[in-house]
């Protein structure tokens, strides 16, 4: 991510947003939103953008596919960032008709029936073009702290969903403690691929200049529940981990030994919390 001259978002001033450990963020002082670009704050990232582990990754998808379906019974789902497609293979098996758009970052397989059967779109979301969908729910986990351009990706999704449509994302939470207190060793600044992080204030002003309404912002408590525990490993290890802090069967167990602590701190104080949730919909 280049170097921007005003926020992304609000188009208010910048400023350096040092970090724990070396390197800097560039941080809105109107929104908070913040800019990362690469060469200034490294922070002894991995090598590739996945750095998850299978089996918590399968737990995590039912944490999420809980949270996304809370107060709905969608039939027309469309993912932004479907990756494996695991997520939507819930739906699928719950008997939604099903769709998504993903540019193959992880270059991953997509699961088989989600691939034979789901409307799958190959390329960004910002270019997707008019699929006449309408979807019920529309969803990105994770995502938008990747794309080229966060306001037109959910635009789409606004004009994927159908009036009144739910429209949900999820993203690290940069107002969150534990970026103050790791700093350059936070877990959600490993990844290569994560060029900005919003703040409550900042998700909020994006979403409502992409045209959704009803928006409202929560901070779900067993989201990214690794976060702490892997954040404090490569706070105290200091070497680098190209594979990722999770790579290690070590890394994994030390990692998991502080997930309990975590869990239940979050529970207390949600700005503890790692994760952002969108929670709004289409006009209708």
């Amino acid at each position: 991510m280049d170097q921007p001259d005003a926020c992304e978002v609000c188009r208010g001033p910048l400023e350096p947003r040092p970090l724990r450990g070396g390197g800097a963020l560039l941080r809105c002082t109107r929104c908070g939103h913040l800019h990362r670009d690469l060469a200034a704050a490294p922070a002894g990232h991995r090598d590739h953008a996945y750095g998850g582990e299978a089996t918590l990754d399968r737990a995590r998808l039912t944490l999420t596919y809980r949270s996304l379906t809370r107060g709905l019974a969608p039939t027309r789902v469309f993912e932004i960032g479907y990756g494996r497609g695991e997520l939507l293979r819930r739906f699928l098996d719950a008997g939604a008709r099903v769709g998504g758009v993903d540019p193959d970052q992880l270059q991953v397989g997509v699961d088989p029936a989600v691939r034979d059967r789901g409307e799958l779109h190959a390329g960004f979301a910002e270019e997707l073009p008019d699929t006449g969908f309408a979807a019920d729910l529309v969803y990105g986990i994770h995502v938008l702290e990747h794309v080229t351009d966060p306001l037109r990706t959910l635009a789409v999704a606004r004009d994927l969903a159908a009036p009144g449509g739910a429209v949900r994302f999820l993203t690290p939470a940069g107002d969150s403690y534990p970026l103050d207190w790791f700093g350059s060793a936070w877990w959600m600044l490993e990844d290569p691929t994560h060029v900005r992080f919003f703040t409550a204030e900042s998700l909020r002003r994006a979403a409502q200049a992409a045209g959704l309404v009803d928006v409202r912002i929560t901070r779900p408590p067993l989201d990214s529940l690794m976060t702490e525990g892997a954040s404090l490993v490569r706070r105290l290890s200091g070497r680098p981990r190209p594979g990722g802090v999770l790579s290690s069967r070590p890394g994994l167990a030390a990692a998991l030994a502080t997930t309990p602590v975590a869990a239940a701190a979050r529970l207390g104080a949600p700005r503890l919390r790692p994760t952002l949730q969108l929670h709004a919909r289409r006009r209708g």
